[in-house]
């Protein structure tokens, strides 16, 4: 009777035991899922992801994009890659030249478009009076991108159609004006310039017996390769010197052909306001986009020089073949210009004035 009573207690502790397992083990398998979801939100939330993208599994979010065209049918198909083999892009264009033309400007713009699709360059171009098929005979045509709006300039289109996520590819942003002459001028040779100079914003130099130069720092050096400053005697302490150490002395380059890093372009873009379609007061604010020190990261190559005809263009008309029936309006796009100057101006202004956070790297 005793060791059948003692089975019977120890099938009865036995029973609870099993019992009290059976209901805490849901509670500790719940409590260890919870901890591990806590830090797997812990992880996760720290994780940058880009807004809009969050209801989305990571990998499968793409995050920039670029300007080369894609064929509506499928290419022939490459023999299949060895496992673990590394994709190469066989003459994969790494730099892009954009922009703002007319179709009168056509002579000009065949020779610049030529010189940059030699080099492997993706091209662009911002057609401001609306005319696109006036260009079909160009045997480039179908090879470059085209965009219209009427009336629009230069830094409109780029504002709209050059956001940073969209030429992330690309190492160089050329935006450039129509009324250049490039024949002394190769993309590819200006580009091993810059990367060995370390120049994040710069433009070729001018050549000053055939070009119309309005400031003396972008006038071609014939000694160096390139050139950051320049020197001009002024009274009042105005002048530039090699203390100088801003605009337009020293980090400093003019609008009509810049040429941005990827980095830099980044920066510029935020800058260009929206509504200010002339983007004047932008070029001594540039510095701040240079990536670091101005008087070094921006710079006039020497050694790739262009000329600027400064023919009319957008607003514009040619004075001798004008008729009766048109109208000058390059007095109006230069009041529109210096307004749109005074706004931004005021615009930085106040911006410094209201940022607590931001510091002045070079005050």
């Amino acid at each position: 009777m005793g060791l059948d009573r003692r089975s019977t207690l120890i099938t009865a502790e036995d029973k609870r035991i099993h019992v009290l397992s059976n209901i805490m083990q849901p509670k500790l398998s719940s409590w260890r899922m919870d901890a591990a979801e806590d830090v797997k939100f812990g992880e996760c939330k720290n994780q940058c992801r880009p807004s809009g993208s969050e209801a989305l599994p990571a990998g499968i979010v793409s995050t920039t994009s670029s300007l080369e065209m894609r064929p509506l049918w499928s290419p022939r198909m490459p023999k299949k890659k060895r496992r673990h083999s590394i994709e190469i892009k066989v003459n994969a264009s790494t730099n892009l030249f954009a922009m703002a033309v007319g179709i009168k400007q056509k002579g000009l713009v065949d020779k610049m478009v030529k010189k940059f699709i030699e080099s492997n360059f993706i091209v662009m171009l911002f057609h401001y009076d609306g005319i696109v098929d006036g260009w079909k005979d160009l045997e480039w045509s179908t090879r470059v991108i085209h965009v219209s709006a009427i009336d629009q300039s230069k830094w409109w289109f780029a504002k709209r159609f050059l956001h940073p996520d969209i030429v992330a590819e690309y190492d160089y942003i050329f935006l450039w004006d129509e009324d250049l002459g490039v024949e002394n001028f190769h993309p590819d040779k200006f580009v091993s310039i810059i990367k060995s100079e370390g120049l994040e914003i710069s433009q070729p130099a001018l050549d000053p017996k055939q070009s119309e130069v309005h400031h003396q720092i972008t006038t071609r050096g014939r000694r160096s390769t390139v050139h950051r400053r320049t020197y001009k005697a002024g009274n009042d302490g105005k002048g530039c010197d090699k203390s100088s150490t801003a605009p337009p002395c020293t980090g400093w380059i003019e609008m009509m052909a810049p040429v941005f890093s990827r980095a830099a372009w980044r920066c510029v873009w935020h800058m260009i306001q929206n509504d200010l379609i002339h983007a004047w007061g932008l070029d001594m604010q540039l510095g701040y986009c240079a990536q670091g020190d101005r008087t070094k990261n921006v710079g006039v190559v020497d050694a790739e020089y262009i000329v600027h005809y400064n023919r009319p263009t957008l607003g514009g008309i040619d004075k001798t073949k004008v008729t009766s029936q048109e109208k000058d309006h390059r007095v109006d796009v230069r009041r529109l210009s210096y307004r749109e100057l005074d706004i931004f101006r005021k615009r930085w202004k106040k911006a410094v004035e209201e940022d607590e956070c931001w510091v002045d790297p070079f005050q």
